[in-house]
C-alpha cells in the first residue's frame, strides 16, 4: 500500500535547527542535493518588530527547511548530507509531509517584496509591485533552481551596496553568480554589460532565466569560469566563500581596471582579516557592512597593483 508521502499532492519537508553559520552551509547543501526550495526562518519564533527596509532579521537559532518530492529516498539524502558536512556532525532533523495547497501558501508568504538600499526592490512574480517613487528599480525574482533571493545577509549586503553604487554604463562581473540576483540587479541599475560566472550549470541556467524575466538578458552573459574572456571590469562582486575568495585573490583582482570597485561576501567576521591580506597586493579592502556574523568587504583596485 502506498504511504501518504507517495501522494502527488504532498511534499516531504526536511528541517534542521542550528546556528546561523551552520544554517548557511546546510542551505547550500540542501539546494545542491536537489531541494525544490530552501527556506530559513527563526527556530524560536521570536517576534520581529518592523526591521529596517532591506534588513535581514537576526536569529540565534535558525530553522533550515528543504522541500523535496514525496518520492525522495530520505535515507540516501541524509547520508549524502552527512557526507557533505563532514567532519562536522549533521544536526538533528525532523521530517513532515506538506500538502500541496499548504506549501503554496507558505512558500509565497516567505518571500515578500523587499527593499535594498533606498531604490532597489526584489519582488516575487506573484506579488504586486509596492508603491514606489520614480527612482525605484524593481527586480522580479522567484526562488527556484539556485539558492539566492536576497534573504541571506551576504546577498542582502551585496544588493544594498550595488544599489548605492553608480554602475551606469559600467562593465560588471558577478563571480559565483548563483541565482544571478546580483548580475541582474547590476543590469537593472544601468550596467551596460554584466558577466555572470559560475561553475554550476544549474546556476547558469537560473541566471539566464532570471535575466530574461527581467528583460536584461541582452546585457547579461552567463558562462563557466574557463569561458570568461580577458576583460577589464569597472566593478566586480563575488558572494562565495572566504577560503575560495582568498585563493582567487589575484585572478579576481586582475579582472578589475585600476580604480575599479570590488565587493566580496560570504565572509564570516573572523575570516575577514585573512581575505583582506590575500587581496592586499592588488586591492585595498575595508569592511563595508556587517550583519550577524557576516561582513561585506569593499574596496578599490590600486593603480600600482603587482
Amino acid at each position: 500500500m502506498a504511504s501518504d508521502t507517495d501522494s502527488t499532492d504532498a511534499w516531504l519537508r526536511l528541517r534542521f535547527e542550528c546556528d546561523p553559520a551552520t544554517a548557511d552551509r546546510l542551505a547550500e547543501e540542501l539546494s545542491d542535493c536537489g531541494a525544490l526550495s530552501v527556506s530559513l526562518d527563526d527556530a524560536d519564533d521570536a517576534p520581529i518588530h518592523e526591521p529596517d527596509p532591506g534588513a535581514t532579521p537576526l536569529w540565534s537559532r535558525t530553522r533550515v527547511s528543504g522541500l523535496f518530492r514525496s518520492s525522495e529516498d530520505l535515507e540516501r539524502l541524509l547520508a549524502d548530507l552527512a557526507h557533505r558536512v563532514a567532519p562536522a556532525d549533521l544536526p538533528a532533523h525532523a521530517v513532515d509531509v506538506v500538502e500541496d495547497c499548504d506549501w503554496e501558501r507558505a512558500h509565497r508568504k516567505a518571500f515578500a517584496p523587499t527593499r535594498f538600499g533606498d531604490r532597489l526592490w526584489v519582488v516575487p512574480t506573484w506579488a504586486d509591485l509596492p508603491a514606489v517613487d520614480g527612482r525605484a528599480i524593481c527586480l522580479r525574482l522567484d526562488p527556484g533552481l539556485a539558492f539566492g533571493t536576497g534573504a541571506h545577509p551576504t546577498t542582502a549586503m551585496c544588493l544594498a551596496w550595488l544599489a548605492g553604487e553608480d554602475v551606469n554604463d559600467m562593465l560588471v562581473v558577478d563571480y559565483g553568480c548563483g541565482s544571478g540576483i546580483l548580475a541582474v540587479a547590476a543590469a537593472k541599475l544601468g550596467a551596460h554589460r554584466v558577466w555572470a560566472v559560475d561553475h554550476d550549470p544549474q546556476a547558469l541556467e537560473a541566471t539566464h532565466s532570471n535575466a530574461a524575466a527581467n528583460a536584461v538578458d541582452t546585457r547579461v552573459t552567463v558562462c563557466a569560469p574557463p569561458e570568461l574572456p580577458p576583460l577589464t571590469a569597472d566593478l566586480l562582486v563575488s558572494n562565495i566563500l572566504a577560503n575560495t575568495l582568498s585563493d582567487m585573490a589575484e585572478r579576481l583582482s586582475r579582472l578589475l581596471a585600476p580604480g575599479g570597485r570590488i565587493a566580496l561576501a560570504g565572509i564570516l567576521s573572523e575570516q575577514s582579516a585573512r581575505v583582506v591580506e590575500a587581496f592586499s597586493p592588488w586591492c585595498a579592502l575595508d569592511t563595508g557592512a556587517r550583519r550577524d556574523d557576516w561582513v561585506l568587504l569593499v574596496g578599490t583596485r590600486s593603480d600600482h597593483g603587482v
